[in-house]
């Protein structure tokens, strides 16, 4: 057999237009559920609003019932729009990063320790300015993320992925607990803590979305500008190296554009769970692994992810409603086992 026989033949030029227009028709696709999403995420909820009171809310009337409903919908609708794509862009970025599966910014952890660093700030020295408050929740995710890869790559193998997945859940459970204890002597702002603790859009108004808005930017530029060196990465250490790739270098700037974009997302919203788990894997189904196209569609399927969620959150339990945080972990969960059991990974 000859060395051109064995050779794998190289995509021609119709394949790569036509694998970039399958992608293309992928990011329309999801573009659109996300829309049809928004619509339905003004238009259900406690009370159910018609296209015409809808339509009445955006002319300024909001004298109605129905009009003021809409009006208080908008807010929440774009803030888990922004949340849900700044979890997703965090949990690919991870993945690659780490190049574990199992990478979450909720089950490494980071999500917790962004929540106890904003607990912290309130509780022990009053915090109210929004852009300290977020700064010290990305403290707190880069404190937690150092924190768990360290007990992680104790031992035998380095930092497997079955064992990032159990120091980022020892670690959690550590953090959730140190929250509670900081919260339950103090009633006065154990309240205002008990939703957000569980992770919801529901508070949201223009003046948060305002504040959060350009930290969000920040972390998704950067994620975004080194898709291409993720790309390094997921050939290894060794080989992206030999491209010519700075391995270090591309895996910290990466892994701060996460941390920023988990803090930012938790300081606002709480720590919501398993967005970051669920959509890169479907994402890679659809798209592939180049990065450049899997990141803004993760985070475009993870606004729908969000958003679907507080749908469901406000439909089922009418009329009361079920925070997202807990709507979300009842989707990732079933699906976090489902990727242990199929993932290959070496013993402890």
């Amino acid at each position: 057999m000859t060395i051109s026989e064995t050779r794998t033949p190289l995509p021609n030029a119709a394949t790569l237009r036509r694998s970039a227009a399958v992608r293309l028709g992928w990011l329309a696709a999801a573009a659109l559920v996300l829309a049809m999403l928004c619509i339905a995420s003004v238009a259900l909820g406690a009370r159910e609003v018609s296209v015409g009171e809808i339509l009445t809310a955006l002319r300024g009337d909001i004298d109605g019932v129905a009009e003021a409903a809409v009006v208080t919908r908008i807010p929440r609708t774009v803030l888990a729009i922004l949340v849900g794509a700044a979890l997703a862009l965090a949990g690919t970025t991870m993945q690659a990063v780490t190049r574990n599966p199992l990478a979450d910014p909720g089950i490494l952890g980071v999500s917790g320790g962004a929540a106890l660093a904003v607990v912290i700030g309130i509780a022990f020295f009053a915090l109210t300015d929004p852009y300290a408050t977020m700064g010290l929740a990305i403290l707190g995710a880069a404190s937690a993320a150092v924190f768990v890869y360290a007990v992680g790559s104790v031992g035998r193998g380095g930092a497997t992925p079955l064992k990032l997945a159990l120091a980022g859940a020892a670690t959690t459970a550590a953090f959730t607990s140190l929250v509670s204890a900081i919260l339950l002597p103090r009633v006065d702002i154990m309240e205002t803590f008990r939703f957000w603790q569980i992770g919801g859009v529901g508070g949201a108004t223009w003046d948060r979305i305002a504040t959060v808005l350009p930290v969000l930017a920040v972390g998704a530029i950067i994620c975004l500008l080194t898709a291409r060196g993720m790309n390094s990465l997921a050939l290894g250490d060794d080989l992206a190296a030999g491209l010519g790739e700075h391995v270090a270098r591309t895996r910290l700037i990466s892994s701060a554009g996460a941390v920023i974009l988990c803090g930012a997302a938790t300081a606002v919203a709480g720590p919501i769970a398993f967005v970051g788990l669920v959509i890169p894997h479907l994402c890679r189904l659809l798209v592939g692994t180049d990065h450049r196209w899997l990141l803004p569609f993760s985070a475009l399927a993870g606004a729908a992810l969000l958003v679907a969620s507080d749908i469901i959150g406000r439909v089922v339990a009418r009329p009361e409603e079920i925070e997202v945080g807990i709507v979300t972990a009842f989707i990732g969960a079933p699906f976090f086992i489902w990727i242990v059991r199929r993932q290959k990974v070496r013993e402890l």
